[in-house]
């Protein structure tokens, strides 16, 4: 087997005056180049590129440090630990209730972004998702229960901007019928994804909300064999329940 080669020698000599900035905070030109042994035209291009793109700041005195898109990444990363760790008890709580596979998400570019997956514990048939995938806002249980608090601006520009895909042959793909799902969702404050992502897997969703900012949602997935009446409307009632108490502590 031959050794992977890196791409682009320019991107890693940036990922190298990145971390010296991460270390080094307020570094001048010189002390950059002087510390990674680079010319100080070689390093003053790529930082240029770096101040376009916000990956890198500049004072007053020409001294250089991380910029503020690094710190929203990191405040991004520190609010979805922040949400997993507030949310866990909770969703514990709701599978000792609800044997199911629970899901936990944020919006991310349009789509939901899962950050937290409990497996039921004695169930046989599980879900073959992960952390960190994501799924559209139209057909998922918590996309829509998301979709469900967008404005009506951001909502139209959501729809006119977005492939809407078939993933199955439940998927609903017709803006009007999709349109008529929302506003019960916006009514009810839950979702329901019937085998529109997946085959044979139904879902159900809340959002969360605190001062009126979607914060992030949650999920029960269950295989269609085991969906009745009286289970759906257990479940419903139980993932109300904790998305009220979830609410309560946010």
């Amino acid at each position: 087997m031959t050794n992977q080669k890196p791409y682009g020698s320019v991107l890693l000599k940036a990922v190298d005056i990145l971390d010296f900035l991460f270390e080094h905070p307020n570094s001048s030109l010189k002390e950059i180049s002087d510390g990674l042994k680079m010319t100080n035209s070689t390093v003053l291009k790529i930082l240029d590129t770096l101040l376009l793109v916000s990956y890198v700041s500049r004072d007053d005195r020409k001294n250089y440090r991380i910029g503020a898109k690094f710190m929203k990444y990191s405040n991004q990363d520190s609010k979805q630990a922040e949400l997993v760790a507030t949310t866990l008890p909770y969703l514990e709580k709701l599978q000792n209730q609800i044997d199911e596979t629970i899901h936990l998400g944020v919006l991310n570019m349009n789509e939901i972004l899962y950050i937290n997956k409990l497996d039921p514990k004695n169930q046989v048939i599980r879900m073959s998702s992960k952390i960190g995938i994501t799924r559209p806002l139209y057909c998922s249980a918590m996309g829509k229960a998301v979709l469900a608090k967008f404005s009506i601006e951001a909502y139209q520009k959501y729809l006119r901007t977005t492939d809407l895909m078939k993933y199955t042959i439940h998927t609903l793909t017709d803006t009007a019928e999709i349109e008529k799902e929302i506003e019960e969702v916006r009514e009810t404050n839950i979702a329901y994804d019937n085998e529109e992502v997946e085959n044979d897997i139904i879902c159900v969703g809340v959002a969360l909300i605190k001062e009126q900012e979607i914060i992030g949602a949650f999920s029960i997935s269950v295989p269609k064999y085991r969906i009745t009446d009286s289970y759906k409307k257990e479940i419903t009632t139980a993932i109300i329940r904790a998305k009220q108490e979830i609410e309560a502590v946010l």
